[in-house]
């Protein structure tokens, strides 16, 4: 791509990153309930979702999402759903015997992560809006292009967001001895997820 085209692209995918979103908060969430590692792998399993969604835009099959009103709540519906059931995952392992309860995997986490981004179409609707501004079709194959580009924000995303799971998990490893604490992690986990399914409720397509 156009070298001083990418120049400008750098910075704008770093701002992006650095915004705070669902996924960040995602992110926060595990590494409170589970740990650095889960929440590292929680991280990568948004960036690899991430790349799905880069994928399907430069393939042309966003352009469904964004003209389908029933795709795009289809879509939105089942994210819900899924971040409802996590929640209630999280709200019974904060009402459990701490004792009994194993952190998250990290390929659970890993696997949580993917889907809860995969399942946000707002995420390709704004791949959309956002990467077409920096693709030159003249300067070669759009989608090589298109999955360049993600492939740099899904990287910068992946950086920030395993940091800021690293900070809550290394602050969960701190308290970790305190049983009240450790339900209070449950509880509010629970809270970060249904806040996110609740927005995700609300949202509109544009």
């Amino acid at each position: 791509m156009d070298f001083y085209l990418f120049l400008a692209f750098i910075p704008a995918a770093l701002a992006l990153n650095l915004t705070p979103g669902a996924d960040m908060m995602f992110c926060l969430g595990q590494g409170l309930r589970s740990g650095t590692r889960a929440a590292v792998a929680a991280s990568a399993g948004i960036s690899m979702g991430s790349m799905v969604h880069v994928t399907l835009a430069g393939l042309g099959l966003g352009a469904l999402v964004a003209t389908l009103p029933w795709v795009f709540d289809l879509i939105r519906w089942v994210g819900v759903a899924y971040l409802l059931w996590l929640a209630v995952g999280a709200l019974r392992g904060g009402a459990a015997d701490q004792s009994k309860v194993k952190p998250l995997s990290a390929g659970k986490a890993f696997r949580q992560g993917f889907f809860v981004n995969l399942s946000n179409p707002k995420v390709i609707l704004f791949v959309l809006a956002f990467v077409p501004q920096f693709v030159d079709p003249t300067q070669g194959h759009v989608l090589l292009q298109f999955i360049s580009l993600g492939a740099i924000i899904a990287f910068g995303g992946f950086i920030v967001n395993a940091l800021v799971g690293a900070f809550s998990g290394g602050m969960g490893r701190v308290l970790t001895g305190s049983p009240k604490f450790q339900r209070g992690i449950g509880y509010v986990t629970a809270a970060i997820f249904a806040g996110l399914a609740a927005r995700l409720a609300i949202m509109e397509k544009a």
